[in-house]
């Protein structure tokens, strides 16, 4: 399946996300109710990415209050819509500081510092920058988010793909970590089958932001393309790894699985897409396969504590 695919079928609701991520729905309730996760009733794969990196910080002991505040000064200050799925966020005390673009920013005060962690061979000690590039870095991270909301809408059209590819690089040049632009700019490339330059767009986003799993996912299939098989299993199993519940990335992995003669390994996939997107449009196929491989392999699925066993 494609990324754009992925949008429109893969939807959880609050019960889905509190058992893949061990997160109670009340909390995932409350989470909505101060703006930190969308309204809606179905939750994407990057909403569940939204979900446990909200869960992580709750685990470092940071109020609900406190983060949303630091989201809302990171939007308002720096003109990132989604902080916590753009940037890696750090606790600081009390609230929250993010790294983003090779800098460590403090949405509240404003201040950036140098982020000598992504830097090979810099001191770790970070410094305050209170000059000018203050101005320099708030004007950029603004600039691209301007210019990635423009590419989004290019992209829509074929006719307009080299234009909105231009935008992409064009962040990438600003805000280097902009993993989603780099996955944006993979995906034009990927439809226009320029599948290694497609490949390191992915590649560069995975290791940006390595819990990104459409990245992953993404990878997969332009390894897939490239007849890099077993590459493209070790993509595919890392978005699972990322989101357990990724029904499209457990149906692209079982049929590498059947390409590489697994079809013992492929069949655990291919039940678990079916169990995780029943009435999906390739559910069918899916269940054909595991038939198909139960009735050649003679396997016997034995159900212990909820997981199947082969």
């Amino acid at each position: 399946m494609s990324a754009a695919a992925i949008q429109e079928t893969s939807r959880y609701s609050r019960k889905d996300a509190s058992r893949i991520l061990s997160v109670p729905v009340q909390q995932i309730v409350a989470w909505q109710r101060a703006g930190l996760l969308p309204q809606h009733l179905g939750f994407s794969i990057r909403d569940l990415v939204r979900v446990r990196k909200l869960r992580d910080l709750r685990g470092k002991r940071l109020s609900t209050r406190s983060i949303r505040s630091s989201v809302e000064a990171m939007r308002q200050a720096f003109g990132v819509d989604e902080p916590l799925q753009l940037g890696s966020a750090l606790r600081d005390g009390a609230r929250l500081k993010f790294r983003y673009a090779g800098a460590l920013l403090d949405p509240l005060t404003q201040q950036l510092a140098f982020d000598f962690d992504t830097a090979p061979e810099a001191p770790r000690r970070p410094m305050l920058m209170r000059t000018g590039r203050n101005r320099k870095s708030e004007h950029n991270f603004q600039r691209a988010q301007d210019l990635f909301q423009q590419a989004v809408q290019l992209e829509e059209a074929a006719g307009t793909w080299n234009a909105a590819a231009d935008l992409y690089r064009e962040v990438l040049t600003l805000c280097p970590t902009h993993a989603p632009a780099a996955v944006n700019l993979g995906t034009i490339y990927y439809n226009q089958k320029r599948y290694a330059e497609a490949e390191s767009q992915y590649r560069y986003a995975a290791e940006v932001d390595p819990d990104y799993a459409l990245a992953f996912f993404d990878l997969g299939n332009v390894l897939d393309e490239l007849q890099k098989l077993p590459e493209a299993i070790a993509a595919y199993s890392r978005a699972i790894q990322l989101v357990p519940q990724y029904a499209d990335a457990h149906y692209n992995l079982a049929l590498a699985y059947e390409r590489v003669s697994e079809r013992r390994r492929a069949l655990r996939h291919w039940m678990m897409y079916v169990r995780l997107d029943p009435a999906g449009p390739w559910s069918a196929h899916a269940r054909a396969q595991a038939r198909k491989t139960l009735a050649m392999e003679r396997l016997s699925i034995v159900s212990r504590h909820g997981r199947l066993a082969g």
